[in-house]
């Protein structure tokens, strides 16, 4: 089963499906499941990695909640989905250069995913300015 499928075909969705948008919510669903990973991996590093647990943590939760508000497609709020998506451009980019400093898998590929879903939230917001 795929979310973008499924946002599709919610009923009041219709004519107005955004691909970039569903592209989005399925990017932070990884990204919200990959920084929870990444910190709990980094709790099991040797090295202080406080920082980088607290922004792949703070990353996730900020992830979920992005992908729960935008894949809810009845009565929604743009302004809200909007700022939900910019405060995840945000968390992706402050956990990706905060794992950038650290030379291990996990936050190798936390880091591409969090540029990824940040890139992607940014194709979102344009194509609902394109579309308002």
């Amino acid at each position: 089963m795929s979310i973008k499928e499924m946002i599709r075909e919610h009923p009041q969705v219709g004519n107005d499906y955004n691909e970039q948008l569903a592209e989005a919510v399925k990017h932070a669903m990884y990204c919200a499941a990959i920084c929870n990973s990444c910190a709990d991996a980094c709790s099991a590093e040797d090295m202080d990695m406080r920082a980088c647990i607290r922004l792949c943590s703070d990353c996730s939760d900020v992830c979920e909640a992005t992908y729960r508000v935008a894949s809810r497609r009845t009565a929604g709020d743009v302004k809200v989905i909007e700022a939900m998506l910019q405060a995840c451009i945000t968390a992706c980019e402050r956990c990706a250069s905060e794992c950038d400093r650290h030379d291990t898998d996990h936050c190798r590929r936390c880091a591409k995913m969090c540029r990824e879903c940040a890139e992607d939230c940014r194709k979102a917001l344009e194509g609902m300015k394109a579309h308002a």
